[in-house]
């Protein structure tokens, strides 16, 4: 067992599904201070874990960790399929106008700028996000959403977001310093993940609330 906080939604012999908390890292950086992770809690509570998908730091919620090398494959061959489904939860600045939508923006790389991402039409890689209003807060100016990723880009969700005019609260790389002001967190939750198990076949449906 591990002496480090592994909150854990599933477990058997094939898969391990956590809960990684805002702020840590999905897997080690570079640098002595940057080895605590989600990847090396979960090694230490199973030496046969392996990373196939991540969350940025600043999210919380839903991550798989394959346990042998057959369910690393079978996931990966899943991912590849975008037959595993994802749902989070945010809040967006401002009022969201359509109580549901969708956003197919293609995303690159903005070099100069990276890790940021950019909406590039020309070079960008295609790129879907389906939407769906839970609550608008008008004294707060805030608008909570469902946010389903078709596709799978790097800060996809928080540059889908953006492009519409509505940054997430607590976005340090993509959100104006009143927006950034409004959350010491960025608020982004892998809230619900479900899948057809990737030994057995039988349908996985995990769901963890989000604490904002």
């Amino acid at each position: 067992m591990t002496d480090l906080p592994l909150d854990i939604l599933y477990l058997d012999d094939d898969l391990l599904i956590a809960n990684k908390p805002p702020g840590l890292l999905c897997v080690p950086g570079k640098g002595p201070e940057k080895q605590d992770c989600l990847y090396n809690r979960a090694l230490k509570f199973n030496p046969n874990a392996r990373v196939v998908h991540r969350l940025d730091q600043g999210t919380s919620g839903i991550v798989m960790f394959p346990l042998n090398y057959l369910t690393l494959k079978n996931l990966t061959h899943k991912f590849e399929a975008r037959e595993i489904h994802k749902r989070y939860v945010a809040v967006v600045e401002g009022l969201v106008e359509e109580d549901e939508g969708e956003i197919k923006l293609p995303l690159i790389c903005d070099w100069p700028n990276r890790p940021l991402q950019k909406v590039c039409f020309e070079h960008g890689k295609s790129a879907h996000t389906r939407y769906k209003v839970i609550e608008r807060n008008t004294e707060q100016n805030t608008t909570r959403v469902l946010l389903e990723p078709v596709s799978g880009r790097t800060h996809q969700l928080r540059v889908h977001m953006l492009s519409l005019g509505h940054p997430m609260l607590g976005d340090g790389l993509y959100a104006p310093e009143p927006v950034l002001a409004k959350s010491p967190r960025l608020l982004l939750h892998a809230q619900e993940l479900w899948l057809d198990h990737p030994i057995s076949g039988v349908e996985i449906r995990i769901k963890t609330n989000a604490d904002f």
